[in-house]
């Protein structure tokens, strides 16, 4: 039985070290993203169950909700790769850099973070007043990012 465990964790592993490889910091977010996305949901689980309002039915829109970001990220992912062929193929006059996925992954790591917080406060933790302003700050920063990188003004992306 151990044989078979150890297996497994090798197995998951090599996957995510290979993802990372392959996608670079982008598969670091990545991992980090769905990390913080199941820490997320046990966490919820564990504080319903704690105040006994534990309900199938809110768990299941938990996991609409994580289907629904899932989307998100592979729409980001896909128009990031989209963007740099077509700057790179087609003569348009902008530089890429591939900006739309990590700012979606900060975005949402960054907010499944904060939901973690308030998860743990459910279950009776401590948490730092500080830690709590420094995710807002880091989420208004993020935001930032995104609405400069939108800005109609904004002629040209640059690395």
């Amino acid at each position: 039985m151990n044989e078979n465990l150890v297996t497994i964790k090798t197995a998951i592993v090599a996957g995510c070290t290979a993802l990372g490889a392959f996608l670079g910091w982008k598969g670091v977010m990545l991992i980090a993203w769905v990390a913080v996305m199941v820490l997320d949901y046990l966490s919820g689980t564990m504080a319903a169950c704690k105040a006994g309002e534990w309900c199938s039915a809110t768990a299941r829109q938990g996991l609409w909700h994580k289907g629904g970001m899932i989307l998100v990220v592979a729409v980001s992912a896909i128009a990031d790769a989209v963007m740099v062929v077509i700057v790179e193929y087609v003569p348009i006059g902008i530089q890429w850099p591939g900006i739309i996925l990590p700012l979606v992954l900060a975005w949402y790591i960054i907010t499944e973070l904060g939901s973690i917080l308030e998860n743990a406060v459910k279950m009776g933790a401590n948490v730092p007043a500080w830690l709590v302003k420094l995710l807002k700050a880091s989420a208004k920063i993020v935001e930032a990012a995104g609405d400069s990188a939108t800005d109609k003004d904004n002629t040209e992306i640059t690395e």
